[in-house]
């Protein structure tokens, strides 16, 4: 049993309509669905992917309107790590960030940014087979586009104190400075940094949780291995969209497992992912009052021709 890297990652900010802004038109990224937040259906949750909504490029944010801006801490993500195709990507996108006042840093094959809540992201140069999963943009050359989730970085003052979970009860392997989940599919690395000082605080800009690609077949058999090494997994959860478990790792991030079905076309065609307010049939008889509680959040896809 294995993973395939990451299926989504999801995040929290305060202003849904810059950060729609950001992420499509900045991001190139197309907006694959726009929904609620299951467990508090008044926020949404909005869901950023490629062009065919795949499981490893699905960013996704809980929306609190005005949120305080929040900080990483131990036991909290605080990078998500892209794939871009080269050196010239990264050319790229440093003068497409700076064109739109966001700074950035060079390193190598390495270019380091921030979102405008704060959120930090890290496009990588990488050599892996996984097929990249790139959404149209017509501002965004193809090659430049970003290719999906290569991992994220989390802090953790005692890192070693995940290792066995990590890799007895998730199949992790021990690579660069620290694991690689992969499978057939694909894969995703996840490492630790030094905590700085003070306590995190979950808000605008961080990160809620990483999730993890189990396939439908061995999702049930995954939360049997995190129990038997002394996690807590939750029941399976029916998230219409895929079905989850939660559990913390010992560092105290929050994992989710996270099936690749029935995704994202369950309730609209891939064409106009992302268009309308798609709620789950569970809530569909709130709809009047969810849709009340939501500030207007219209969306249209870019024109996608590139001439």
């Amino acid at each position: 049993m294995k993973l395939n890297g990451i299926h989504h990652i999801t995040a929290i900010t305060g202003d849904a309509p810059g950060n729609v802004d950001f992420y499509t038109r900045v991001m190139g990224l197309r907006m694959v669905k726009k929904s609620v937040n299951q467990d508090d259906p008044t926020v949404y949750h909005l869901f950023y992917g490629d062009e065919h909504a795949s499981p490893g490029l699905d960013l996704t944010f809980f929306e609190y309107p005005g949120v305080a801006p929040g900080r990483a801490g131990a036991g909290m993500i605080h990078r998500i790590v892209w794939r871009v195709g080269g050196a010239a990507a990264l050319d790229f996108w440093s003068e497409r960030l700076a064109a739109e006042g966001i700074r950035s840093e060079r390193e190598g094959d390495r270019l380091r940014f921030a979102d405008p809540e704060g959120l930090e992201h890290e496009l990588a140069v990488g050599d892996v087979p996984d097929e990249p999963l790139t959404a149209d943009h017509p501002e965004i050359p193809a090659e430049h586009a970003l290719q999906g989730f290569g991992g994220v970085r989390a802090y953790a003052a005692d890192p070693e104190r995940s290792g066995a979970m990590l890799e007895e009860a998730l199949a992790f392997v021990p690579a660069g400075d620290g694991w690689e989940a992969r499978a057939e599919l694909r894969g995703a690395t996840y490492a630790y940094d030094a905590p700085p000082p003070g306590r995190g605080l979950q808000g605008g800009g961080t990160v809620h949780h990483v999730a993890w690609y189990s396939s439908d077949e061995e999702h049930e058999a995954w939360r049997d291995r995190v129990r038997a090494v002394g996690g807590h997994p939750t029941p399976v959860i029916d998230r219409h969209y895929f079905r989850s478990i939660y559990f913390r790792e010992p560092s105290g991030v929050l994992f989710e497992l996270a099936t690749p079905s029935p995704g994202f076309t369950v309730d609209e065609p891939l064409e106009t992912l992302g268009e309308e307010l798609s709620i789950p049939p569970a809530l569909e008889p709130r709809r009047a009052e969810i849709e009340a509680a939501l500030k207007p959040l219209p969306y249209r896809r870019a024109a996608r021709s590139r001439g």
